[in-house]
This record gives structure tokens, sequence and C-alpha cells, in this order.
């Protein structure tokens, strides 16, 4: 999934299709990609688990699913406690020991 969402152009069809639903078509319109190139980055994020792909008629429509985002969320969230922690120690350590240095 990470790397899914480490691509400019998946991150702004992520974007986009939080909005709601999207055919390929209107997804594609904003980027100079071919569609055949676009379609690469629908499969990725499918592949992904971050995206439904419909046939409406004629229409692919794409809609996001938001459960593995979350599931990525709460991993960096782990980490997020670690740099906090961390950080913490480092401010609490710079305070000790400029406390008897003159500015």
């Amino acid at each position: 999934m990470f790397a899914a969402l480490s691509d400019p152009t998946r991150l702004a069809t992520l974007a986009r299709l939080a909005e709601g639903p999207a055919s390929v078509g209107e997804l594609a319109e904003p980027f100079d990609i071919t569609p055949a190139g676009f379609s690469k980055h629908v499969r990725v994020l499918q592949t992904a688990g971050l995206v439904t792909k419909e046939l409406d008629g004629r229409r692919h429509v794409c809609s996001l699913r938001p459960e593995p985002l979350q599931a990525a969320f709460e991993w960096l969230a782990i980490y997020q406690r670690f740099w906090s922690d961390s950080l913490g120690g480092l401010e609490a350590f710079l305070e000790e020991t400029t406390d008897g240095v003159k500015e």
C-alpha cells in the first residue's frame, strides 16, 4: 500500500475520490498521461485495496476504499509515539544542558 501511495498521481487520484466516485476518464483529465498509463495507476490502487472499479455501461467508475488507509494510519501511529517520545527526551536534555549557559 505504501508503494501505491508513493506516487503523486495516485495521491491526487485518491484525493479526488475522497470527494466521491468518478470515472477513469474523469480521474485522468488533470494529468498529462496516456489513458493506458493512467489505467496502470488505477490498477496499482486497486491491487493495494484502496480503490474499487465497477462497470457502469461503458464507463469504469472508481470509488475510494478508506479501510486500508485506516490500517496504515494505525501502523504509523506507533512510530509517531516513538518520535514524540524521542523528541520530548531531546527537548528535556537540551533544557537541562542549557540552564547554566548564558545567551
